[in-house]
């Protein structure tokens, strides 16, 4: 006999459309599901979530920040009370607690998946609780037996799912069916919530919010629509009591829970723009040199914080870490001065040399974290690629490359990255540069592939003399396109 579809009305979601097949398909399907949905904090997983399925779970829970097992299995037992329609007594265990919730999905009769949201599961698993032990109890001894149960745990805290959930090497080994990572939005979804919310920017001023906030939702909820980008950014960031003020203090301690190390490595590299090796960041943060560091950079990566890449032709070993968070990198630029008093900083700032810095270094990012967009405009979205950098070799050379685009059609892009607040100039310095970079490029790596010179800018390169040198352009609008 088929199965009952069942349909869940979505309201009005910017993006998400990957997330919400996958929920679509996961409800319907003929099994019991286990779905972890992590990502960055502020990202919108619990937004998502209760979005889509409109409220109507069978059981939904949120665990408690900073509170011990008592004072959590409490808050469990209020809400068994509110999904029940019978008393549940105290209990003193998590075995018993999850016994309870079984009892209370058995006694519910209704077609198609029973779900059950737990937000905030990190939160719920204090020292020493048993609270992974009583997880482990419910889903292997009954709910994995049943067909109907959907059950989505969500949770901030990157570090708590990947180690507790999908590297668990006990009774939760392989039994996490989906795994869903919520990415920011895009520039075209940023574009798009800010015309949902009546804010009026232009695409440089997007641009602009993108390289301090990223596409995080909750930052750009905090805009007001009356108020200009510079404006904004003063208010949230630099007003006495602005919102994102002490947003750096929380962010990192509610995801990690031994974060000194982790703030140490992404404050040395928001110096360092270009990124560095993992043996570089141990000398520079005078860290030990153990498996510490390593879980600390993965934990890192999974947040969203940094990325790791390989430079062209090099070995796996041989990765540069580099920060890829947008907040991070603006805190740390501009907000990290306890001196810093001025409530209107950002309207009334002049460029300078450090401003000059973070916008290349924040642009850059920009680009990368938009690369389908740039393969589409190049028109090679079906074509098999791989994305690197690369340093020169040579001493004193100076030559690097901070995104090759190397294309399974015998072609590499080389592309240059530049922020401008109109179109820009290739002058002759900067044109001998770019062909510098090329010819030294293939003249140490002996690639025998043809190597376009490809030129990302805000507001496209002016025609002068030249233009011609380079063989495609990018512009800010192309990064728009969803």
């Amino acid at each position: 006999m088929q199965r009952d579809i069942i349909h869940i009305k979505i309201s009005y979601m910017i993006g998400r459309q990957n997330e919400k097949e996958d929920l679509t398909r996961l409800l319907n399907s003929e099994k019991s599901e286990f779905v972890v949905v992590f990502g960055r904090r502020r990202v919108g997983k619990t937004f998502l979530i209760r979005e889509f399925f409109d409220g109507k779970f069978s059981f939904y829970h949120t665990g408690m920040a900073n509170s011990g097992k008592e004072t959590q299995l409490q808050s469990f037992n209020l809400s068994l009370q509110k999904y029940g329609k019978t008393v549940f007594p105290q209990v003193s265990t998590w075995l018993e607690a999850f016994n309870q919730l079984t009892q209370l999905l058995s006694m519910k009769k209704q077609k198609g998946k029973k779900v059950v949201f737990i937000d905030e599961m990190p939160w719920m698993d204090s020292p020493r609780s048993g609270f992974i032990q009583g997880l482990e109890y419910f889903w292997n001894s009954w709910a994995s037996a049943q067909k109907d149960i959907l059950l989505i745990v969500c949770g901030s805290a990157s570090s708590w799912i990947l180690n507790k959930l999908i590297k668990n090497h006990g009774g939760l080994h392989n039994r996490i069916t989906r795994q869903i990572y919520l990415r920011p939005f895009n520039l075209g979804e940023c574009e798009e919530f800010f015309e949902k919310h009546n804010i009026v920017f232009n695409r440089h001023q997007i641009v602009e919010s993108y390289m301090i906030f990223g596409g995080i939702p909750h930052y750009l909820s905090l805009m007001e629509k009356n108020l200009s980008m510079a404006q904004n950014v003063d208010n949230m960031c630099f007003a006495e009591k602005g919102m994102l003020r002490t947003e750096f203090e929380s962010l990192y301690a509610s995801l990690f829970r031994n974060y000194e190390n982790h703030v140490k490595i992404v404050e040395i590299l928001s110096k360092k723009s270009k990124g560095m090796s993992r043996e570089e960041i141990i000398e520079t943060a005078k860290l030990p040199n153990g498996g510490g560091i390593s879980k600390t950079l993965e934990e890192l990566e999974l947040c969203g914080f940094i990325r790791k890449y390989r430079a062209f032709g090099k070995k796996e070993r041989t990765s540069i870490f580099q920060l890829c968070d947008f907040f991070t990198l603006f805190y740390f630029n501009f907000m990290s001065d306890s001196k810093l008093k001025d409530e209107h900083y950002w309207t009334n700032f002049i460029e300078n040399a450090r401003h000059r810095a973070w916008s290349g270094y924040a642009f850059e990012q920009v680009c990368l974290a938009h690369l389908p967009q740039i393969k589409r405009k190049l028109s090679i979205a079906g074509v098999l690629t791989n994305t690197t950098s690369w340093r020169s070799s040579q001493p004193g050379n100076g030559a690097q490359i901070d995104l090759l685009i190397e294309r399974n059609d015998k072609v590499i892009n080389l592309c240059e990255m530049k922020y401008a607040q109109e179109q820009f100039v290739i002058d002759k310095k900067q044109d001998e540069n770019l062909r510098n970079k090329r010819a030294t490029f293939k003249r140490e790596t002996k690639t025998n592939r043809a190597v376009h010179l490809t030129m990302i800018t805000t507001y496209g390169v002016f025609r002068n003399e030249y233009w011609g040198n380079i063989q495609s352009e990018i512009m800010m609008d192309d990064l728009f396109e969803k």
